[in-house]
């Protein structure tokens, strides 16, 4: 149990790093693109079934994605506390 609340932990880190990542502009082929390009990876299997029935909320001409978020409480929440014990 005590690897899975480990990975658990790691995977909030993974995506706190891919959300804050999103908001800079990344040049193809750059370091940083490599990174962003792991953390997709990683994130993505979890995110993008949640993004497709949770779309972008409005907000200002642009759109907020939730799921980023409800991730990370539903890990913090429900996931660290049954596993960490």
């Amino acid at each position: 149990m005590h690897i899975l609340c480990t990975l658990a932990q790691v995977y909030i880190i993974v995506l706190l790093a891919r959300v804050v990542l999103s908001w800079f502009p990344i040049s193809p082929g750059s370091a940083l693109s490599s990174v962003f390009n792991v953390l997709y990876r990683l994130t993505e299997p979890v995110l993008g079934p949640l993004r497709r029935v949770l779309p972008p909320v409005g907000l200002g001409g642009m759109g907020l994605d939730l799921s980023p978020i409800i991730v990370f409480f539903v890990i913090q929440i429900l996931v660290i506390p049954a596993l960490c014990r």
